[in-house]
């Protein structure tokens, strides 16, 4: 996906999402709920006014932020390498943010007969799958991808390190979709895959990473 196709998809999907929560501006409670436990309880609130717009505008200084990474990072000439992969990225986690905030506008409209937890599943996965595409076509890099010290002292050890990693979140993606089906469990489906793929490929590029220097 170019960056300019990217733009247009994503200022579209800001755009009509804060248009939704002003016009349903009316129909929201203050305060809002904001923030659910891991037994899927409320257990946080904001005002009505930080509840509507706090989410598009988080999204807005996300995507700035993803717009300037590549042309700061001392190595962009390898993000140019995967740029088109980075960019559906962008486009997806904005998707993202937009679905959950699609989420707390139906919540607070007392629409609460869902799991939070349970209806983040599918987008979390989908979105978990592609970053593991993504990340085993990513070059080395300061920003985006497995960044240890490791992978960052070596083209070898982030390669397959990423190579790994890239199959173990979208597993990890796989898991979170199959939890679904498991509503009580959704949160653990999310957690458990996200921290033991985490760990391991940082003990993995630290292993690679010695081999290479003994070699």
């Amino acid at each position: 996906m170019s960056t300019r196709t990217t733009l247009v998809i994503v200022t579209i999907l800001i755009i009509v999402s804060t248009l939704a929560g002003i016009f349903l501006w009316n129909q929201l409670p203050d305060p809002m709920a904001s923030h659910w436990g891991v037994d899927d309880q409320v257990n946080g609130t904001m005002s009505k006014f930080w509840g509507v717009f706090l989410m598009p505008v988080i999204t807005i200084v996300m995507l700035l932020m993803f717009l300037v990474i590549p042309s700061i990072d001392p190595l962009k000439a390898n993000i140019a390498q995967f740029r088109e992969y980075f960019n559906t990225f962008i486009a997806l986690i904005v998707g993202f943010m937009v679905y959950i905030y699609g989420l707390t506008l139906v919540w607070n409209l007392g629409n609460t007969s869902f799991r939070m937890s349970a209806a983040m599943l599918p987008a979390l996965g989908l979105l978990f799958v592609f970053a593991g595409t993504m990340i085993g076509k990513a070059k080395r890099n300061y920003f985006i991808g497995i960044r240890t010290p490791w992978t960052l002292s070596s083209d070898k050890v982030w390669d397959e390190t990423h190579r790994v990693g890239g199959k173990l979140f979208i597993a990890s993606g796989l898991l979170a979709l199959l939890g679904a089906l498991f509503p009580n469990f959704a949160i653990w489906f999310i957690m458990v895959p996200l921290l033991g793929t985490s760990l391991f490929t940082v003990v993995y590029s630290y292993y690679l990473f010695q081999r290479e220097a003994k070699a």
